[in-house]
């Protein structure tokens, strides 16, 4: 289908999957496998201007926006949904200082994160506050011109490799949701640290590690927005950054099905190819256009961000669902024709299944996806009988 791409973003298309088939595709299995960081990858990606793609022009970007951010992550994500990540969740920690930053944090973090010289992490998940965001217990005690942070943080991507950490951490704990504020804090704080390494099922690629902060002086300059907004920039964020999962979820998907159709092609059985049963071909057609709605939601969501629409939680939150929901349907029936082998290593299949299941979970589950969908057809609906 036609998503009415412009010329720029044709361009930019093409380069990515040409990079994702030709470099990142060969080394997949071994990231994985060897559960590294792509230090060389994310390099290249910085040389290709790829990390400037979501940056407003003022601050050394390109302003390409959401929809650029989802042709990069998608093409990649093909290849490699873990690798993908170095990109997208840099995009992660970034939008809050986007979204909620002054001039002066725009103007002093934004350059260096547009150019893939530091890498950016979004850190809100902490061990008892997962889903219930506003359950979080890491404290932000303001004394004179610095706050001080204690806690933990979570399952934090790019965790221990990013420079950038844009941190939720409560100020007021007896206001809940809106004691919380957000805060800019930079490697190499006195205070911060990292805990282990997560030994992850998929996107082995992508580094997942606890952030702790004990006695992590912050200067007030550091606070994005204001002191207890950092619930509502958590959200403003994830609102913007939804897409990019759901776009992730759909490289996964589309890689799989290639690989799956390719296979199907080839492998003989009975005297014939696979494909020419109906029992595959059902399958097939089945994949190809859970696929093809994924994609025509997603873009049509990112484009409406980048348009300036403001209230796309709605919008935001199904393209997660949907696009996940349908990666890890598509990527179980990928396997599924890939029959024995694609329970093997050597094949692809598993590792594409492996890779979409975190999709349905991360940056909020499929299950709180469908609570913010209600909540706002509720609402609409509440709004329109008045």
């Amino acid at each position: 289908m036609d998503y009415f791409f412009t010329d720029e973003q044709k361009e930019l298309q093409n380069l990515v999957r040409k990079v994702a088939q030709e470099k990142v595709k060969p080394v997949a299995a071994h990231y994985d496998q060897a559960n590294e960081f792509p230090w060389e990858l994310v390099k290249l990606f910085a040389e290709l201007d790829l990390f400037r793609i979501f940056v407003d022009i003022d601050y050394d970007g390109m302003g390409g926006g959401v929809t650029d951010l989802c042709i990069v992550t998608e093409e990649l994500s093909k290849a490699c949904g873990g690798i993908s990540l170095s990109v997208a969740a840099s995009a992660l920690g970034t939008f809050p200082v986007m979204i909620s930053g002054t001039e002066d944090q725009k103007q002093k973090y934004l350059p260096d994160l547009a150019a893939g010289k530091h890498l950016a992490a979004f850190c809100l998940t902490e061990p008892d506050a997962g889903s219930d965001a506003s359950a979080i217990k890491t404290r932000a005690v303001k004394k004179g011109d610095k706050y001080i942070i204690n806690g933990r943080k979570h399952f934090i991507t790019n965790g221990s490799i990013a420079k950038i950490y844009t941190v939720i951490a409560s100020t007021d704990p007896d206001k809940g949701s809106r004691g919380a504020t957000a805060f800019v804090v930079e490697d190499g704080t006195p205070g911060l640290s990292y805990g282990k390494k997560e030994d992850k099922m998929g996107i082995r690629a992508s580094v997942t590690s606890e952030v702790i902060f004990e006695d992590c002086e912050v200067p007030v300059e550091n606070v994005l927005g204001k002191e207890g907004q950092g619930f509502m920039v958590a959200m403003k964020t994830l609102d913007k950054s939804r897409p990019g999962v759901a776009s992730q979820a759909l490289g996964i998907a589309q890689g799989a099905f290639d690989a799956a159709i390719e296979y199907a092609r080839q492998r003989e059985q009975f005297g014939q190819a696979i494909t020419s049963f109906q029992g595959i071909q059902f399958m097939l057609a089945d994949m190809a256009t859970q696929i093809e709605a994924a994609r025509a939601m997603i873009y049509a969501t990112a484009r409406m961000i980048d348009n300036g629409m403001k209230n796309i939680a709605r919008e935001s939150a199904m393209c997660k669902l949907f696009a996940s929901d349908v990666a890890m349907k598509v990527t179980t029936d990928a396997l599924q024709i890939f029959g024995g082998y694609g329970y093997m290593k050597e094949y692809p299949a598993e590792k594409f299944m492996r890779d979409a299941k975190i999709t349905q979970i991360y940056e909020g589950t499929n299950q709180i996806q469908r609570l913010v969908i209600a909540r706002n057809l509720i609402r609409e609906s509440a709004s329109m009988t008045k």
